[in-house]
């Protein structure tokens, strides 16, 4: 059976935040409009059980996409409901949800714990309490640094969810957040650069030239430097960029739908870059499964080397695991 963790993913659409976010347009994100029901859970459960490859042990049920411990009580504890029966049978390890910092309290978690939730994912986004003014988010740092606490302390796993690009952000500003964010020590991090979506207050911004997104390839290199920070950190970093979004949806910003695969290609020029010498050939270790993460996208790494006049092959070594390489030198006969 497979190691690899997986999600059974409900989408909870906005009916449970408070705030309409400056960038935020949940439909766009996740396809979905109406909230799931009970019923739905079990077809979700339904059809991952059907999968040839699943695992339990490995296997959460996740009510992503909104505010889940913002909507009604008596609806979300209906969701929890159906989930923990499968929780109690063995059949998904735990549960998993995302909320607001903000819409965290001992309560409330204490209810979650009775429920059988395991890791809860908090939308932090930034770190600066004028970023987070200026782009709605209703709630401010300190209630992220009050959430991550008390979540640590009640004994579950601690996911924080960051954004850059924001309106009034800045690439100094992004990374001070993510030095914050390491300081709460969470167990995994998202990273999602800002997509501006129709129908949403940035979208307006943008159009009257009050906010600039950015490039891809800037979106990528600040997400590979905070990438390190919490790589340095011992902090998972779980998801870089979006999962998807509606074709038609899309204004402008960084939208690649490889958008992870890039920065970890990046991060693995930059590791290598520094452990080069004098110009010539070189071979490049990595592990069995970041030979792909070391050449780049069509390439794209052997070619940058080969520019700045280095001759590299890349070779796997067993021996080797995560973003560790080294770089041997092939001496001319």
């Amino acid at each position: 059976m497979s190691n690899i963790h997986s999600n059974i993913s409900i989408f909870v659409p906005h009916i449970g935040c408070p705030n309409m976010c400056s960038f935020c347009n949940q439909r766009y994100i996740t396809g979905k409009n109406s909230a799931p029901t009970a019923e739905n859970v079990d077809e979700a459960v339904q059809t991952a059980l059907s999968s040839s490859n699943y695992n339990p042990e490995t296997t959460e049920i996740a009510f992503f996409g909104g505010s889940f411990t913002a909507i009604n009580h008596n609806y979300m504890i209906t969701l929890l409901n159906s989930a923990f029966k499968y929780v109690h049978k063995g059949l998904v390890s735990g549960i998993r949800i995302s909320t607001r910092p903000d819409a965290i309290d001992r309560g409330i978690l204490t209810i979650l714990k009775s429920y059988g939730v395991t890791a809860i994912e908090i939308g932090a986004q930034s770190m600066n309490d004028k970023v987070l003014k200026k782009n709605n988010r209703g709630h401010t740092a300190k209630d992220v640094q009050n959430a991550a606490k008390l979540i640590k302390e009640l004994g579950f796993s601690l996911g924080i969810q960051m954004m850059t690009g924001l309106y009034g952000d800045n690439n100094d500003q992004a990374i001070k957040t993510a030095k914050e964010i390491a300081k709460l020590k969470p167990d995994t991090v998202r990273i999602y650069p800002t997509v501006v979506l129709k129908d949403t207050d940035l979208a307006a911004l943008y159009a009257d030239g009050f906010y600039k997104p950015q490039n891809l390839d800037d979106a990528v290199d600040l997400a590979t430097e905070l990438l390190c920070i919490f790589e340095n950190a011992n902090i998972r970093v779980i998801r870089l960029g979006l999962h998807s979004i509606e074709p038609d949806s899309y204004i402008a910003g960084p939208w690649h739908p490889a958008f992870s695969e890039l920065c970890i290609s990046n991060l693995f020029f930059s590791k290598a870059k520094k452990l080069l010498g004098e110009k010539g050939d070189y071979i490049l270790y990595v592990s069995p499964s970041s030979v792909s993460k070391m050449t780049g996208q069509k390439r794209i790494n052997i070619k940058k080397f080969h520019e700045l006049g280095y001759n590299c092959t890349v070779k796997k070594d067993s021996k080797l695991k995560g973003y560790e390489i080294i770089a041997e030198r092939v001496e001319e006969l």
